[in-house]
């Protein structure tokens, strides 16, 4: 096999993948309608259920061509039946994003804004949940990758199920990597995407869900065509296929990274990520740069930077001079703060870290950026 050039992506994702799980891509042309297809997506949504701990008597996974967002429209214009309203557990970019959604398509939704820097407050939710008897869902972001914060999934859903609402969690950006269990978190719904936690390549998505309630959304409103759960279930349920055309080579990719997900083992791998993730931190207080969020909030998976006060900073030029090295990093997503964002996704490890953070030292002096790196106050 050629080598490959290996980059080392401290973005969110896409993550740094393996040369095999680039390389499963380059298979034989197959229509995407045979049934070898179909049994290698029959197996990958099973292997997936093992994944999130969901048991296939009562979930099941179903598969989409696009990037993660496509499960957030999939999963709100879907599942809410015609007289409930969404109830957005609101914290981050990522769950505003799911506000435009129910904003697109006219979905009535309460828009629970909390602070970016802060987890979900458990009592409001449960305040609002009291207030209001039509929420049929309640939504939220399990790991909010614009800071890096990791909200109460667990308690949430318990709350929701209390109230008697269906509870849905984005986790494209934890799912295989911070251990997670659909029963014993009170999920009935979460998302994913095949470039995030399971290091494979973007373009392929899913949804895990309780069969019951995708079968019960057959009479829920259509509010789209593409983007609809239970006509991509259904067509899954008799024929084995995707409706339409698959991302059929991404497919390969992402059946070959849970093949290498569970040769490492979840725990295992929570472990990498989790030790990366120090790494990055002990590399940031060496610099003397300074997160943004606390410590005991923050995922394990990302780390928000705060820009230092120095008129030599100038985040896109670290970066190309990161970037021409080899490494990439990535702006922030809080708008009211400048920051960037280290993240310990993908198949990185500590030695990778160390290695970054001896680029980053020589691009701050290049750029004239003094060390320890200073703030006003």
């Amino acid at each position: 096999m050629q080598a490959i050039k290996r980059n080392i992506l401290l973005n969110p994702g896409p993550a740094t993948t393996t040369d095999t799980v680039k390389m499963a891509q380059v298979v034989p042309d197959i229509c995407p309608r045979e049934r070898d297809f179909a049994n290698l997506m029959k197996q990958l949504r099973t292997d997936l259920l093992r994944i999130a701990h969901a048991p296939a008597d009562d979930f099941t996974a179903v598969l989409f061509c696009g990037s993660g967002t496509i499960n957030i429209d999939i999963c709100l214009n879907s599942l809410l039946p015609a007289e409930g309203r969404v109830l957005v557990l609101n914290n981050g970019a990522y769950s505003s994003r799911a506000v435009e959604v129910c904003d697109y398509y006219g979905l009535p939704h309460i828009d629970l804004k909390s602070s970016v820097y802060e987890p979900v407050d458990l009592k409001r939710v449960e305040q609002v949940l009291q207030d209001n008897h039509d929420i049929a869902m309640v939504y939220t972001t399990h790991h909010e990758t614009g800071t890096g914060i990791l909200n109460p999934i667990r308690e949430i859903g318990s709350l929701a199920h209390r109230f008697g609402a269906t509870f849905v969690v984005d986790t494209t950006s934890s799912l295989g990597m911070i251990p997670f269990d659909m029963v014993a978190d009170n999920v009935d719904f979460c998302m994913a995407s095949a470039q995030k936690g399971l290091m494979g390549m973007a373009g392929l998505s899913f949804v895990i869900g309780r069969e019951s309630l995708i079968q019960r959304s057959k009479d829920y409103p259509k509010r789209s065509y593409y983007c609809n759960l239970y006509m991509q279930y259904d067509y899954f349920a008799r024929t084995g296929e995707m409706h339409f055309t698959p991302p059929v080579q991404t497919v390969y990719a992402a059946i070959q990274a849970v093949k290498e997900y569970f040769e490492e083992g979840e725990t295992a791998k929570w472990a990498r990520h989790r030790r990366t993730f120090e790494a990055i931190h002990e590399g940031l207080a060496a610099l003397g740069f300074r997160n943004v969020i606390r410590r005991e909030w923050q995922s394990g998976l990302v780390v928000s930077v705060l820009y230092p006060d120095d008129e030599h900073w100038d985040f896109e030029r670290v970066h190309d001079r990161c970037y021409e090295a080899g490494f990439t990093i990535y702006p922030g997503k809080i708008s009211t703060t400048n920051t960037f964002r280290l993240c310990s996704l993908g198949t990185i490890d500590v030695p990778d870290i160390e290695a970054f953070f001896r680029v980053l030292r020589q691009a701050l002096e290049a750029e004239g950026i003094q060390i320890p790196v200073r703030y006003k106050d």
